[in-house]
């Protein structure tokens, strides 16, 4: 039995994901990418992932490094979502604050609503995919008080939620 790759993705397409931005270095360089499949994995150990195409060049970059962190947008982070998914921003990172992650040295963004430090544990192949499964080694999100709104992708467009 075949797919339709259209059909697939206008069904996939159904699903929100959260937004995130998969970031690492090379060398002293930031390198980061959008990611919409992200999951946790495991508690013991702790371990979470994520799906890179194989053909992505900034993953071939950070993959490297053995290292990365999950970066966690809200709602005020839509053009950086978009900034670090288009292929032809050479360096997305151009004026970007961000900090580096307390184990690894990745950057973590300026305002993120959550953030996780990996150690990449595993890489698995998966179709035209890697599956990334990362150990967490630090981890810490927004304060509530703050009434961080995550970012969501749905539908090809970007919004956000809102509580029942």
């Amino acid at each position: 039995m075949s797919i339709d790759p259209m059909q697939y993705r206008a069904v996939l397409g159904h699903f929100p994901t959260g937004v995130t931005v998969i970031s690492g270095m090379e060398g002293d360089e930031p390198v980061g990418l959008t990611i919409g499949s992200f999951t946790s994995v495991s508690l013991d150990p702790p371990l979470v992932g994520f799906l890179p195409m194989v053909t992505s060049e900034r993953w071939d970059r950070i993959a490297a490094s053995k290292a990365f962190c999950v970066n966690v947008f809200g709602t005020g982070h839509a053009d950086l979502c978009w900034r670090f998914a288009k292929h032809s921003i050479d360096r997305p990172f151009e004026g970007v604050t961000w900090t580096p992650a307390p184990v690894t040295g990745s950057p973590i963004i300026d305002g993120v609503i959550a953030w996780m430090d990996c150690t990449v544990e595993e890489v698995l192949p998966a179709g035209d995919h890697w599956m990334v499964l990362g150990r967490l080694q630090a981890l810490e999100h927004a304060h509530p008080d703050t009434d961080p709104r995550p970012l969501l992708f749905y539908r090809g467009q970007l919004g956000s939620f809102t509580a029942l």
